[in-house]
């Protein structure tokens, strides 16, 4: 769905959630190959069995870019990700548990180095099923001004 939002027509404390999605060992094998990380704490059953959590851990990045694509169900054609602050792995999440995610507008301001556009903050949250927050970011977000949509 396209949907087209000027930085004026957000507003602070607007949210959207998320339906929800299990993770699987397949997510976490195919994750693994293709970052390289086969630590034992995501690979190995026996090993974490060892280990403080007793059973395999998804990747912090691939709850993370679970996580935000989650949120891509809508195009925005005047805006763009700018990229991503304090990101933390708060919890582990498991093989078999589902995430849902909670994504508000945190902030807006002023873009200096280009002035037809504005800057946003969105707060991700990631939770689990039981509803324990397991990571959290900051979205960041240029989105073109209106009036530079009519100058145009």
């Amino acid at each position: 769905m396209i949907n087209t939002t000027y930085f004026e027509e957000y507003t602070i404390g607007a949210s959207r959630e998320t339906t929800g999605r299990t993770i699987t060992e397949a997510d976490i094998v195919l994750h693994a190959g293709q970052t390289g990380d086969f630590f034992p704490h995501h690979m190995d059953a026996e090993w974490v069995k060892t280990q403080e959590f007793k059973e395999r851990i998804a990747h912090g990045t691939l709850i993370l870019s679970i996580g935000i694509g989650m949120t891509a169900n809508e195009i925005n054609p005047v805006a763009f990700s700018y990229g991503y602050d304090r990101v933390r792995f708060i919890r582990p999440v498991f093989i078999g548990d589902t995430i849902t995610i909670k994504a508000t507008i945190a902030e807006k301001r002023e873009y200096a180095k280009r002035p037809e556009l504005g800057y946003l903050v969105e707060k991700v949250e990631i939770f689990n099923q039981r509803g324990q927050i397991v990571l959290a970011c900051q979205h960041l977000y240029l989105v073109q001004r209106k009036a530079a949509a009519t100058e145009a």
